[in-house]
């Protein structure tokens, strides 16, 4: 398996100590941009000023921006490729045309000029760089160092107490090696905490995904027998896990131990499946990421695909931003970059294109601790993962292509509808709430043909009477356009509210106190049968609502935006309701201040776990006195 390693390493260090022995050169402001700019700027006195060393260039605005960020094994050589004459893109012809200073940071090698590249496109996101969503963590399996070990799913930082297995590209290829090992070898998944105060097996012991140690029917020596196997499993030997399982079935049958024989009978018959499920399988224990860039349309995908101990784990596809125009070669190496810096790394990284690897194979290395390589001439069953990876980034092209377009088609319609050409960022708002308790509103962002998560917002409503809507649309209506009126924020091209008449005219009113009136709004309302399709749409000083046929586009898109913040809107509500919920039942309960609370909720894995509890139970609590005990005991029966 993949050895885990701090994230950084060594090379951390080395980017808070860079020699600095040319850290900044101030470029005079240049024009609006072509002849009249390079003429204002001295390019001759610039240039000779850098050294033929390796070191980092971040090009800058009139207005302090950072425009891009690039390293160089040579200064002068890559700076002054941008002010040549010929054999310019118009996409860097034109970022040079707003260039009105670049500062110069000097390092001891181009493996450290990659690191703090890549730490400061990380930082400043500048816009002419090519950017990949920084994906904090990836899943990894998990066998804690418990005397009867969890099986788990795990993000996060790692510990060296326990046994870590992946990374995994996704949640759900985590997940499902999780449930096939429960089919197989039955180990726990619960909770140290419910593990520890356990009374009888759980549902998981009757429907044979769990042994029940917690409450002794499987001894230790066999239970760890079950870990190993599994450990062997995860790291791809399973041929040497089939070879244990028949030998112990022949001794248990030798010794006429049938039921014994029999279990292990169905552990063989389990394994058979996973591996006939196995998508792809080495015939050798390797560690390595498949990395293919595919283009369609001048759009580029980089699919990674992971191997780790042969067996293959899945997928991941990722769409950069800012990458018009940009070389297969040029996003193949920023996403090297992005991706592994601050990430374990595997020992070998396979690519469909060839690229400069020196600095990055030297930085990996020294990152992860092993040796990493970067190959692109394979043959054979490697040539194979890297043709199966390109496919799949055409694929995932094909298919956005063809949503982009479905979207698209509904924007247009909609465009149409509203009389609104330059429609283009939706923004809705919706409030929910149980009778008037832990009123959440919400508010959903819909933007270039697609959601945008990252510009979601919740509001906690408060200082209103319980169930009034409009006091809660209108305080977050406020709450979220207060920023606009102040310059703060993009500005949407149409405003959805999730409601009727009167909702519209709180909207409506709250747009006139801020002087925004000149923004659309629409209200969606159900209409008198509440069935999808049949929503009424409300204009502002339009007396009859507008009713758009069930399989209109333009009415598919205001149901599709509608939805997400009714999802986002009760997904906060109910998490923000059982918070409180959770903490208002024990703190009813006299005696039980914050202190013990969270002795309580700690020690039994929440406030489930602590209704279950008996008496004796909770008076093992720290703080908690048996007369204590028996009066929590009564008020949550």
């Amino acid at each position: 398996m993949l050895p885990l390693s701090s994230p950084l390493g060594e090379a951390t260090s080395h980017s808070t100590r860079l020699r600095t022995t040319a850290a900044k050169s101030l470029v005079t402001p240049m024009g609006e941009g072509g002849k009249d700019s390079l003429r204002e700027f001295n390019v001759k006195t610039f240039l000779a000023s850098l050294p033929l060393q390796p070191g980092v260039y971040r090009m800058l605005d009139k207005d302090g921006q950072v425009l891009y960020v690039g390293k160089a094994g040579q200064l002068k050589k890559r700076v002054a490729s941008y002010f040549q004459k010929t054999n310019i893109s118009p996409r860097i012809r034109l970022m040079v045309s707003h260039i009105a200073r670049i500062e110069v940071t000097v390092t001891r090698s181009e493996a450290e000029a990659l690191l703090l590249e890549n730490n400061l496109i990380k930082t400043l996101k500048p816009r002419y760089n090519i950017l990949f969503r920084d994906d904090k963590s990836y899943p990894y399996i998990v066998l804690t160092g418990h005397r009867f070990p969890r099986l788990a799913y795990y993000r996060g930082a790692t510990n060296k107490q326990h046994q870590y297995f992946g990374p995994y590209p996704n949640s759900n290829a985590a997940k499902e090696s999780i449930n096939l090992l429960q089919k197989i070898f039955r180990i726990r998944t619960c909770e140290d905490s419910v593990f520890a105060n356990r009374t009888r097996p759980c549902l998981l012991h009757q429907i044979q995904r769990c042994t029940a140690p917690c409450v002794g029917l499987i001894s230790e020596q066999d239970y760890a027998t079950d870990m190993r196997n599994a450990a062997l499993l995860l790291q791809g030997r399973q041929g040497e896990v089939e070879g244990l399982l028949r030998q112990a079935m022949e001794q248990a049958a030798e010794a006429r131990r049938y039921e014994q024989a029999a279990a292990l009978r169905d552990q063989l018959q389990a394994l058979h499946t996973v591996q006939q499920k196995q998508f792809m399988e080495s015939g050798h224990a390797t560690d390595a990421d498949i990395v293919a860039v595919a283009g369609l349309d001048g759009v580029p995908c980089v699919n990674l695909a992971m191997v780790r101990g042969g067996r293959h784990l899945g997928d991941k596809n990722f769409f950069p931003q800012n990458a018009d125009g940009q070389t297969p070669n040029e996003v193949l190496e920023a996403f090297l970059a992005q991706h592994y810096l601050q990430r374990g790394v595997p020992p070998l990284i396979l690519t469909n294109i060839e690229i400069a690897a020196e600095a990055l194979e030297a930085l990996f290395s020294e990152q992860a601790g092993h040796k990493v390589q970067i190959r692109h001439s394979v043959v054979g069953e490697r040539k194979q993962w890297l043709d199966m990876a390109l496919n799949n980034a055409l694929l995932a092209l094909k298919q956005q292509a063809g949503l982009q377009a479905g979207q698209l088609a509904r924007l247009e319609a909609l465009r149409d509808v509203l009389s609104l050409p330059q429609l283009a960022r939706i923004e809705c708002f919706d409030i929910s709430h149980t009778m008037g308790e832990a009123t959440v509103a919400s508010c959903v962002v819909y933007d270039n043909l697609a959601t945008r998560n990252a510009e979601y917002r919740r509001y906690n409503i408060g200082g209103i009477t319980g169930g009034d809507d409009y006091a809660a649309m209108r305080q977050a209506l406020l709450r979220r356009y207060q920023k606009l009126q102040a310059g703060e924020g993009k500005r949407p091209d149409l405003v959805l509210i999730d409601g009727g008449a009167g909702q519209l005219g709180v909207a409506c009113a709250v747009m006139a106190e801020l002087n925004l009136s000149d923004i659309p709004l629409l209200g969606v309302s159900k209409g008198v049968e509440r069935k999808p399709g049949m929503e009424q749409l409300l204009l502002p000083q339009q007396e009859k609502p507008l009713q758009l046929p069930p399989d209109n586009p333009a009415l598919h898109l205001i149901q599709q935006v509608r939805d997400e913040a009714h999802r986002f809107a009760i997904s906060g509500h109910r998490a923000k309701r059982g918070k409180t919920r959770t903490a208002s039942m024990l703190e009813e309960i006299g005696g039980v201040g914050e202190r013990r609370r969270r002795n309580l909720l700690a020690r039994f894995g929440g406030l489930q776990g602590v209704q279950q509890a008996s008496v004796e139970e909770l008076a093992q609590v720290e703080g908690i006195s048996l007369a204590l005990a028996q009066k929590i005991y009564q008020q949550l029966h």
